[in-house]
């Protein structure tokens, strides 16, 4: 688990201030769970047989007996507190939530145990138009934000009946080629073949090209349903690499699934992923409600970002920083300070007392554009200097008592 200092945090709030317009934009409201669940929440929606809640969850006992959870991924918590709160009633529901989650894995590059996301859900939609809208929501944002080398991998999942029929599919394939699968796709052969699918060793890799496929098991509504989606992607421009290997983590996914990736992050390539998961509500005590989704990790966008240059755009410069010295020209400054910032103003307020110089070398490093002068001689003529810090504009002096003047300077 890592601190974010401020100047990490400001580019975090410029990214999260990003994706809070587009939402907006898209007619998304914003939900926020909290971090602490029942165990049972996510054994039901996200699967006991799958890795996050096998092997990744903070699980724990409270004072009273009852084992809690810090979630390890946001879907399941919106879920639980629309139905709790009676949201579907009120029809289908276009939500979004940022925060962090928490796994036990393996610390790396962009992957940390408490770890942030940024995400959506569609709930109540249940057509093939929806899904393209939640894929073109995540794409259009990420290419907003400028970002290159990005691929959408687009794989159905089938219904339920589909995965039945490519689940004995698969197995007898596999079973007919223990020897050659890894340790933990043996594991996982007796308890979630389709997560075999997901597997990085290179020779279940090359055995998985010669193993039957989904798609060679979906029903005629089920094909058809997928070449809707792509068609949608299509007339959107959006380019598509289908990818029969694609699945998602998590046992709730059905239907569309997809992931965006990025050739500038090496092994860990996803930044986006999500899709269909049209049982997950019932799953968890609701009617039946279609559903679609998506999460982001904030981590590894902000290392994309990095890669590409990104990282000056995040410096947030104060309009002004005021130099200050003097016991009365100090307790004015800080008046000043607080009037010019109810105006919107940024001031950065120097509070060292140190000499004048000292206090414009500050000025200087800060990046902002003016520095107001106030000294006790100033003061007691009823005067600040504006300085320009970056150009030759002459100086100019203004009255304490004419903010609006000083205003109106500052804002040309």
């Amino acid at each position: 688990m890592v601190d974010l200092l401020p100047g990490e945090t400001r580019r975090w709030q410029w990214v999260e201030g990003s994706a809070r317009e587009h939402f907006r934009r898209a007619c998304v409201d914003e939900i926020r769970t909290p971090l602490l669940e029942q165990t049972t929440l996510f054994a039901r929606g996200i699967g006991e047989t799958t890795d996050v809640v096998g092997k990744e969850m903070y699980t724990f006992e409270d004072r009273g007996g009852r084992s809690c959870t810090l979630r390890p991924e946001g879907t399941a918590s919106v879920v639980r507190a629309a139905l709790e709160h009676g949201l579907l009633s009120q029809g289908p529901q276009r939500l979004w939530y940022c925060g962090p989650m928490f796994r036990y894995e393996r610390p790396q590059a962009g992957r940390q145990r408490q770890f942030h996301q940024i995400g959506l859900e569609f709930l109540g939609f249940g057509d093939a138009r929806s899904d393209v809208e939640t894929i073109a929501i995540a794409w259009d944002w990420l290419t907003a934000l400028g970002l290159k080398g990005l691929t959408l991998e687009l794989n159905t999942l089938g219904d339920g009946d589909d995965r039945g029929r490519f689940r004995q599919d698969l197995v007898r394939f596999l079973e007919a080629h223990r020897q050659l699968l890894d340790p933990d796709s043996l594991d996982r052969l007796e308890r979630n073949p389709l997560r075999i699918l997901d597997s990085k060793h290179p020779d279940t890799q090359a055995l998985l090209e010669r193993a039957p496929t989904l798609i060679q098991s979906l029903s005629t509504g089920s094909r058809l349903r997928f070449e809707e989606v792509q068609s949608g992607l299509a007339a959107l421009n959006i380019p598509v690499h289908l990818n029969p290997k694609l699945v998602r983590g998590l046992d709730y996914y059905s239907h569309t699934a997809f992931e965006i990736t990025s050739d500038q992050l090496g092994a860990q390539s996803t930044v986006c992923g999500g899709g269909r998961y049209d049982t997950l509500v019932d799953q968890l005590g609701g009617p039946p409600t279609p559903a679609m989704g998506w999460a982001l990790g904030m981590e590894r966008l902000l290392l994309l970002l990095a890669h590409q240059d990104f990282v000056g755009s995040f410096h947030d410069k104060p309009d002004v920083y005021l130099v200050n010295r003097g016991v009365r020209a100090s307790a004015a400054a800080l008046v000043l300070a607080r009037e010019l910032r109810n105006f919107g103003v940024q001031v950065m307020l120097d509070a060292g007392a140190a000499a004048f110089s000292k206090q414009f070398k500050r000025a200087d490093r800060s990046g902002a554009a003016w520095a107001l002068v106030l000294g006790d001689e100033e003061f007691d003529s009823g005067m600040v200097v504006l300085k320009s810090l970056h150009h030759q504009h002459p100086e100019q002096q203004y009255s304490l008592q004419d903010i609006h003047g000083l205003l109106a300077r500052l804002r040309e």
